[in-house]
């Protein structure tokens, strides 16, 4: 807005009086002088300041600087954690009890109970027999069933060794896993296959896990737990 003040300096006001020989004259009355005020300048237009400007940008609050994640332990696909709690499980019908990792998923088919938990695996198959199995009964009726029964079924290796419940006859082999229904991979497994015998009843305990897996010390645990019940 604009403020015009006008100043008018006129001849009543000055006073001015000239005097000549013969009489009194009056100068004539000067031309008004007009004076215009500067327009008062707005504090807003002052703040104001373009976008990412220099004082805009040092307003900002600095970032603090986040974390990154701590990294965590990670084992093998297949690895049986150290710290895997074991539960004693007894088939329905039989006279065996065997510890198995706590929380695994059971599913049973006859005489046959299956533990699962990713990509291992323990199966626990009961039979009537009428003498136990050696080394040799393996090696000519096991092997060849088994070689029909596992994809690429290769390196058999028959031995006798000795667990808690007495001697036992261990087979050992590589082998395709069955596709996974939801992945579509198949998985290279490790195959223990131990086979007791007490009385007329045969237990065959099979425990598997990929190749790369270093479950030794589980299933060392899970063969050592068959016991015979009373």
């Amino acid at each position: 807005m604009t403020v015009t003040r006008t100043l008018l300096l006129g001849a009543a006001a000055l006073g001015t009086v000239v005097l000549s020989g013969c009489g009194t004259t009056t100068a004539p009355a000067p031309a008004p002088v007009q004076v215009t005020a500067a327009p008062p300048t707005s504090s807003s237009s002052q703040a104001s300041a373009p976008s990412g400007s220099a004082s805009a940008a040092s307003s900002a609050p600095a970032s603090a600087a986040v974390p990154g994640p701590v990294a965590t332990e990670s084992n093998p696909p297949g690895d049986i954690p150290d710290n895997q709690a074991y539960v004693a499980y007894t088939p329905s019908g039989t006279t065996i009890s065997v510890k198995v990792p706590e929380g695994w998923a059971r599913s049973t088919t006859g005489k046959i109970t299956v533990f699962t938990d990713k990509l291992n695996r323990i199966e626990i198959q009961t039979a009537t027999a009428t003498s136990a199995p050696t080394t040799a009964s393996v090696t000519s009726a096991d092997v060849p069933r088994l070689q029909a029964k596992v994809p690429k079924f290769a390196s058999p290796r028959v031995v006798a060794v000795s667990r808690t419940a007495g001697p036992v006859v261990l087979l050992t082999y590589q082998g395709d896993s069955a596709v996974d229904p939801v992945t579509g991979k198949v998985v290279r497994d490790a195959f223990e296959r131990y086979s007791y015998f007490r009385a007329g009843t045969r237990v065959d305990l099979t425990l598997s896990g990929p190749v790369s897996a270093d479950n030794v010390d589980p299933w060392r645990t899970v063969s050592n737990s068959l016991r015979w019940t009373p």
